[in-house]
């Protein structure tokens, strides 16, 4: 642990103070820093996101409908480099004031239908296509029980443990475990429900499942942090045994690698436009 103790000042200045690439991007302020109009595609639905775990859950929800057929569910994705900021452009914060992907601009309305926050993605989709969702009684109730348990646990595992144990410009012993505790409670939280339930919300599969799989179904499977050691993930079988079945899904194998430009090059399909643009980079895997 440090000996120099950080001291706040009376009043917080954004100081910059680090070669931290993440930290040198965030603004205390919101709103365009420069103008670009975001491209269309030909579809009516266009995404524009990034393959990290938020940006997972609606490609995989796009890609669920798919595989059942639904070919109005066909959509464009374009990949928003939020490393060299372009949530900040005016066409980006013109679909969402927060800057955060992913974003969903729905066109096939009279009107354009700007949609952002994943879950709210998610719910829109779920309803328009009638799949995944509940539409009424307990189990809707228990399908968004989770879904915003999700929304509410992440930032705690991402920004909270993810930040502070893989990105942080120095390991700091507090809040990695501070944080480290949480995932592990959140973890359990998960393994107990799952002990009794095939998914997440019960016996069927839903967007509850898509929403929380990209986030602790990575963790547990090794694919986040190199932290899989550290947190025992192994101990929580249920969560195991139910990240392995989601990972074996088509739409899933195929919406994790959409705006992905990291990883293997059979894991990045950088923009998607058909089906084809999947085909083809899963061609490359071994």
């Amino acid at each position: 642990m440090s000996s120099k103790q950080y001291v706040p000042p009376k009043v917080w200045k954004n100081e910059a103070s680090s070669g931290n690439q993440w930290a040198n991007i965030n603004s205390p302020d919101s709103g365009a820093r420069f103008e670009r109009e975001l491209p269309v595609g030909e579809h009516s639905l266009q995404l524009y996101s990034l393959g990290t775990p938020n940006g997972q859950k609606v490609t995989i929800m796009l890609e669920e409908l798919l595989v059942l057929g639904i070919k109005d569910a066909e959509y464009d994705a374009f990949l928003i480099n939020i490393g060299e900021a372009e949530q900040f452009s005016s066409g980006f914060v013109g679909v969402n004031p927060n800057s955060k992907i992913p974003a969903l601009v729905d066109k096939s309305g009279d009107e354009d239908l700007n949609v952002f926050e994943s879950a709210s993605i998610l719910v829109h989709l779920a309803e328009k296509f009638e799949q995944f969702l509940p539409k009424s009684g307990s189990a809707r109730t228990q399908v968004f029980n989770w879904l915003f348990w999700a929304q509410g646990s992440a930032p705690f595992l991402g920004g909270g443990f993810g930040h502070f144990y893989a990105y942080a410009d120095e390991k700091q012993e507090y809040p990695i475990n501070r944080f480290a505790m949480e995932v592990k409670r959140q973890l359990d939280v998960l393994d107990k429900q799952l002990a009794t339930n095939r998914f997440v919300a019960g016996e069927e599969y839903t967007i509850a499942d898509m929403a929380i799989w990209p986030w602790y179904g990575s963790l547990v499977l090794g694919r986040a942090y190199d932290a899989a050691e550290f947190l025992q993930v192994e101990s929580y079988t249920h969560v195991v045994r139910w990240a392995k079945e989601i990972d074996a899904r088509e739409a899933v194998q195929r919406g994790r690698i959409v705006n992905r430009s990291f990883g293997e090059e059979w894991e990045q399909v950088l923009e998607r436009h058909s089906a084809e643009d999947i085909d083809n980079i899963l061609k490359l895997k071994k």
